[in-house]
């Protein structure tokens, strides 16, 4: 069983990830996992910290000779910015956040934990933890590439701009790394931006939708037999654990909503070879919680950014007294970045629901036992 676990704060020394359960014998390649990481700091609308943070990853256990040992894993991201915050964490010179902002888990954070102040909160509770869930579903991309899976993703929609026609194909990939929003559209993507523009002018944000596209995944993962054990319901838990993701759909499921059994059940044929073949992926590749071949396709839905430039009505939580939200450094939007998140948490589910069906404590024993199922 693959298990998983970060720690870390935003302003901390580091950020660390441990993999429980990887097989072994996998060769390592860090430079990609760096290069993912490098991804996720890019996107037009991000904010300053991405100006500090120049995120590398360092493995510190469970890979020795650039191999996976099958011992647990080990991996740290030092915070650069540490440095400027490290004298007023170690004095308790920090003034402490009591104005609550609207969007964040400052107040619930609070009244859980019993916290008398939001930057206990906000500190575990920030997207820079998302680095290490991008440098451990690197990881797991690496091990999925041996089956032959690959992974990619692009922007559909920023604000209310968006395209109108993006049925999932691999092209888009090289032209979505041409777009600063990591759109395949050329003329999508300068709407986006000029609507980032304007958010940025007004003291606003923006958030928008993305698409995860999974290939070539072999048919069975995940099961009907519990509701937990659909492979639907932990991709969309793997994607709805994302920061600011509000929404998230397998295929076209919301459009499917709207339209009879006859126009969205993805009809079977034979090919020439006698094999089963699609025409259509309305499903996006999952049914009865289980991948059926297709392609898997995953919408996620991100809001605009919590922290606006503009303030927005608040209370404070010590004199309980009306008051102005709190700003801290942020992005106006950060919707490319959270598809290269996307990307990670769905390579992170993937990879755990392949090493539950062929199972094998190294990468030798996985394959074989994927033979076996041919």
């Amino acid at each position: 069983m693959l298990r998983i676990l970060t720690a870390g704060e935003s302003h901390g020394p580091c950020l660390t990830g441990i993999i429980d359960g990887f097989p072994a014998g996998l060769e390592v390649n860090i430079d990609l996992i760096n290069q993912d990481l490098r991804r996720r700091q890019g996107g037009y609308g991000r904010g300053d910290r991405m100006k500090i943070e120049q995120d590398r990853v360092e493995l510190t256990a469970g890979v020795l000779y650039g191999k996976t040992i099958g011992a647990p894993i080990s991996l740290q991201i030092k915070n650069k910015d540490w440095e400027n915050w490290k004298e007023k964490w170690q004095s308790q010179s920090l003034p402490k956040i009591t104005s609550l902002r609207p969007g964040h888990a400052d107040y619930a954070g609070m009244v859980k934990y019993d916290l008398d102040d939001a930057r206990l909160v906000l500190e575990r509770a920030s997207a820079r933890n998302t680095a290490m869930q991008v440098a451990i579903g690197a990881l797991m991309k690496q091990l999925l590439a041996t089956f032959g899976i690959r992974l990619y993703s692009y922007v559909t929609q920023i604000g209310s701009v968006k395209m109108l026609d993006h049925t999932p194909s691999f092209d888009f990939v090289e032209k979505a790394k041409q777009s600063e929003v990591s759109c395949p559209d050329p003329a999508i993507s300068q709407a986006m931006i000029a609507h980032i523009d304007r958010a940025k002018a007004a003291g606003d944000t923006c958030g928008g939708i993305f698409t995860i596209v999974a290939e070539n995944v072999p048919v069975g993962l995940g099961s009907y037999s519990q509701w937990d054990q659909r492979l639907d319901a932990q991709i969309t838990t793997a994607l709805m654990g994302i920061q600011a993701i509000k929404g998230v759909s397998i295929g076209t499921a919301f459009e499917n909503a709207a339209n009879p059994g006859t126009q969205v059940h993805d009809a079977f044929y034979l090919s020439e070879e006698q094999s089963i073949k699609r025409e259509t992926n309305r499903a996006g590749g999952i049914e009865g919680g289980m991948s059926n071949g297709e392609p898997i396709i995953a919408f996620a839905a991100m809001k605009p950014i919590s922290s606006t430039l503009k303030p927005r009505p608040s209370v404070d939580m010590a004199t309980k007294t009306a008051t102005q939200s709190h700003y801290q450094r942020s992005d106006v939007t950060a919707v490319p970045a959270a598809a290269v998140v996307g990307e990670a948490m769905l390579a992170i589910a993937l990879a755990k629901a392949l090493i539950e069906k062929f199972g094998g404590d190294s990468l030798t024993d996985m394959h074989r036992r994927k033979g076996r199922h041919l």
